[in-house]
């Protein structure tokens, strides 16, 4: 089966301020998040730094063909090292470019990464908040610019969302203005959030999909296996097809209480998702959405446990 993960984050050091609160790297797999010390890596990445080869390591260990790589605001801006992943490791990852979207000014920034060789664009867009209030709107005119450049350059938009429905309308306006612009909807529309189908919903559109990024984090109160997390999936794959759904991880932060394979284990051992949904959830509907054809052979390895 081929297994691809539509989301997941790489950086070297986290060093920014969201909200007005810093989010600086420690030790230890330890970050200051937001005035607090938070589990951000697994405690063995002692120097923090969140790698592209640690990545690898934990995909083939898992079998994990491929992943997306996204971006978000508590990571800092990783284009300069993003865009060294995607050189060096083209047939494994896919990585998205980011913008600081709060500054005027992003579409141009946006226009050079994509000349830079960045085939996907992500936006954190349960983060679009201002300083003295407000949000930047997915409908303003600086946005739909830029969301016309990714159409016409044929290039992919990842965004998360705010909690339910809040920003729905908005980007119905978006896929209206822009009918050939893919976009993948990230952490499977905040799922445990009240009115978490209304994002679910935009999958009815042919050029967008859904992906999961962060649903055993959602679900982290119930645990592996994650019952209510499937049933999610089934409720979701009952509303829009299967065929719209796609796999994603939210590595490395679900790691710190997973291990990453248990991240898409869960749906294999479930008998609620036929084998053929399965493959497509996991893998084949990423392949044709992002465009992904690489082809490895990964053996299982057995654990010396076993």
């Amino acid at each position: 089966m081929k297994i691809i993960d539509a989301h997941s984050h790489l950086w070297l050091r986290q060093d920014t301020v969201v909200d007005g609160k810093p989010i600086r790297t420690l030790e230890n797999g330890r970050s200051l998040f937001m005035g607090e010390v938070r589990q951000m890596l697994p405690p063995f990445i002692t120097d923090g730094r969140n790698t592209a080869e640690i990545f690898l390591s934990n995909m083939d260990y898992a079998q994990v063909t491929a992943a997306v790589v996204v971006q978000e605001f508590i990571d800092g801006v990783q284009n300069d090292y993003l865009e060294q992943v995607q050189k060096k490791y083209q047939d494994r990852f896919l990585c998205c470019c980011m913008a600081d979207y709060r500054q005027a000014g992003y579409s141009d920034y946006v226009r050079s990464l994509l000349d830079r060789g960045f085939k996907a664009l992500a936006i954190p867009g349960h983060r679009l908040g201002m300083p003295g209030g407000g949000r930047i709107s997915l409908t303003c005119p600086e946005m739909m610019s830029m969301f016309h450049l990714l159409e016409e350059r044929k290039a992919i938009l990842s965004i998360t969302l705010e909690d339910g429905a809040a920003q729905v309308p908005e980007m119905e306006e978006v896929i209206s203005e822009c009918p050939n612009l893919k976009i993948a909807v990230g952490h499977f529309g905040m799922v445990t959030r009240p009115d978490w189908l209304e994002q679910i919903k935009l999958a009815r559109h042919t050029n967008v999909m859904m992906e999961s990024g962060g649903i055993t984090w959602l679900f982290n109160d119930e645990f592996y296996p994650f019952k209510g997390a499937v049933k999610a999936i089934r409720e979701a794959a009952d509303l829009v097809g299967m065929n719209k759904l796609m796999w994603g991880s939210d590595y490395p932060r679900t790691i710190t209480a997973i291990t990453y394979r248990m991240s898409y284990d869960f749906i294999l051992k479930s008998d609620m998702i036929s084998s053929q949904e399965k493959e497509q959830f996991l893998g084949l509907n990423a392949a044709r959405f992002y465009g992904i054809d690489t082809e490895i052979d990964m053996p299982y390895i057995k654990n010396m446990s076993e």
